[in-house]
């Protein structure tokens, strides 16, 4: 996409809905994210935060609402048992535009680190593989693992394989990523290593939705922060006004503990 209007909408939920059973996981939420925007997504967990990224990437199928993935419908139901607007074909297509990177890293095991970065160009994309491999070379020099190019996910550490995974996903060279607790699964010490290689695509306005309990670098890292509590977004707000004047007494509980957590 070319586009270079800060205006443009990325991405569009309207009215989205998703039960489990009886269980209401998103509850009427609806967003909307402009080009080159940060969001980080904080809460307790089951609130919804996770299953919202899932729905924007089709991870999920909605039971009701309308997403629009850069002014394309992704998804448009009117009721849960409703069969999607959207055709499966459709949505495959308009979902390419969409990067994600999970909490565990999901790579590989017997590829190598650039067998990993060039497998979904080449194979989902019909890319030729020479024009791929200098790709993929550009995108490990960027998350700093040129050295490791050759190298198993066995041989790496967890912030590596979580870099590898984050140079993956930019290989299909997405519009939009999607984090979901991209440092969760890492040792402290390794968080470090992925903020970074997160905080240098925001620099470069990336458009980007993280959910992290990591309040430290969500304050950092966004430009609006979303708290979600009951699959519900209660606030919508810059970083300074979520942390130091929340509209709602439950944001101020959850960050104070979190806060505490991450002091210890």
């Amino acid at each position: 996409m070319n586009n270079t209007d800060p205006e443009m909408k990325m991405i569009q939920a309207l009215n989205i809905t998703k039960s489990f059973g009886a269980h209401i996981v998103l509850d009427k939420v609806s967003l909307e994210v402009k080009k080159g925007e940060v969001i980080a997504i904080i809460g307790p967990s089951g609130s919804g935060k996770s299953t919202l990224l899932r729905c924007f990437n089709g991870l999920e199928d909605i039971d009701s609402g309308k997403i629009i993935i850069e002014g394309d419908t992704f998804s448009e139901k009117e009721e849960k048992h409703q069969k999607d607007k959207i055709t499966h074909k459709a949505k495959r297509e308009i979902a390419k535009k969409l990067g994600m990177v999970f909490q565990h890293f999901n790579l590989f095991p017997h590829k190598t680190v650039l067998e990993n970065v060039i497998e979904a160009p080449v194979t989902v994309l019909g890319q030729k593989k020479s024009d791929v491999i200098k790709q993929a070379e550009v995108l490990l020099e960027k998350v700093g693992l040129s050295d490791k190019r050759n190298s198993y996910p066995s041989k790496i550490s967890g912030g590596q394989k979580q870099r590898v995974a984050i140079a993956r996903a930019l290989g299909m060279n997405p519009d939009i990523m999607l984090f979901d607790e991209p440092t969760s699964a890492l040792d402290p010490e390794l968080v470090g290593e992925v903020q970074k290689v997160i905080s240098d695509l925001a620099k470069e306005r990336m458009t980007m939705l993280i959910v992290t309990h990591e309040m430290r670098f969500a304050g950092e890292v966004a430009d609006r922060i979303i708290f979600m509590d009951e699959g519900k977004i209660i606030e919508d707000a810059k970083p300074a006004d979520i942390f130091n004047n929340p509209e709602h007494p439950r944001i101020k509980t959850f960050i104070d503990k979190i806060s505490r957590r991450e002091s210890v």
